[in-house]
């Protein structure tokens, strides 16, 4: 893995080339100033600085997917069959709590916090069969909701600055959806349609909401972040040179940098002769300003 440096251009530039399979999963710690990111397929956790220095990259036993950060030291991590925690300095993983224990032929796929300290994270089947995956809740006590089934590919899990929406995506069936939520204790009034993508040109992977409510959605198949209207019209786009982005996320000095992870996966090799970076991380300066993100506010019982 190398660091490929970091130039403030108004394009999506190589942040790093870690050459990941599926990387996935990118998550700005606010504290540590710090990008962690994934590797599913190949079981890695990797990070670095805003720079793109300091790289780092860690095998795991498990496959893992998103995470939240819970204080300076650790994060909540989403796993192929349950929650962690992640010790940072230790590099190591302590197991929290089963998630579809009684389905192991799942995996754990797209997740984030919320402003209430919830973590919201997507099932899906290993080999994407449809319909077999799930949206659940995770609360601070380790409880679980299940919100949503018959999910094919759970993506875009990201939420509004005034508290009101919950984003959600189907990659498989191209729709984005809204849950609308009460804006002082999170309750969930119901799903909508936000914006339907038609996937034969690209289906909508990971998404992040800046600071003005406007939707970053990563398309994978087709190379480009669509930027949304809180209507859900299309604003923009910001094209890479890579055709499979997969999670946006805010971060750097004061959020104002866009990182976006991507994959290699099921490229050809003549493919991958003409997109060299694919599976590295991106960035660009916006003009827009992300959301810090919110941590896990983990409760663990007394005898912990």
């Amino acid at each position: 893995m190398s660091s490929v440096g970091r130039n403030v251009s108004d394009t999506m530039r190589c942040l790093i080339q870690s050459g990941n399979t599926l990387g996935e999963g990118a998550l700005w710690h606010p504290l540590r100033e710090e990008l962690f990111w994934f590797d599913i397929v190949e079981k890695k956790i990797l990070w670095c600085d805003a720079e793109g220095g300091n790289p780092g990259v860690q095998n795991l036993e498990k496959m893992c997917s998103a995470a939240a950060w819970i204080n300076f030291d650790s994060l909540l991590v989403a796993g192929e069959d349950g929650f962690y925690r992640y010790d940072i300095a230790a590099r190591s993983l302590t197991f929290l709590k089963d998630l579809e224990a009684d389905k192991p032929e799942n995996r754990s796929n797209d997740g984030r916090c919320d402003s209430w300290g919830r973590f919201w994270v997507g099932t899906m089947g290993r080999r994407a069969e449809p319909d077999q995956g799930a949206l659940y809740i995770l609360s601070a006590d380790l409880g679980i909701e299940c919100i949503k089934t018959d999910v094919t590919i759970p993506n875009s899990i990201a939420f509004s600055p005034d508290r009101t929406r919950a984003y959600f995506a189907d990659t498989a069936k191209g729709v984005i959806s809204v849950f609308d939520l009460e804006p002082e204790t999170g309750a969930i009034f119901g799903e909508r349609v936000f914006a339907c993508v038609d996937v034969e040109g690209g289906g909508p992977d990971g998404s992040v909401v800046d600071s003005d409510g406007f939707l970053w959605n990563a398309r994978w198949g087709a190379g480009c972040v669509v930027r949304y209207r809180p209507d859900g019209t299309e604003d923009s786009r910001l094209p890479l040179p890579v055709s499979q982005p997969s999670c946006p996320a805010f971060g750097g000095p004061g959020c104002g940098t866009l990182f976006v992870t991507s994959a290699r996966e099921g490229l050809s090799s003549g493919v991958l002769a003409d997109q060299p970076l694919a599976g590295g991380v991106f960035f660009c300066e916006t003009e827009s300003s992300g959301l810090r993100e919110h941590p896990f506010r983990l409760i663990l019982p007394k005898d912990s």
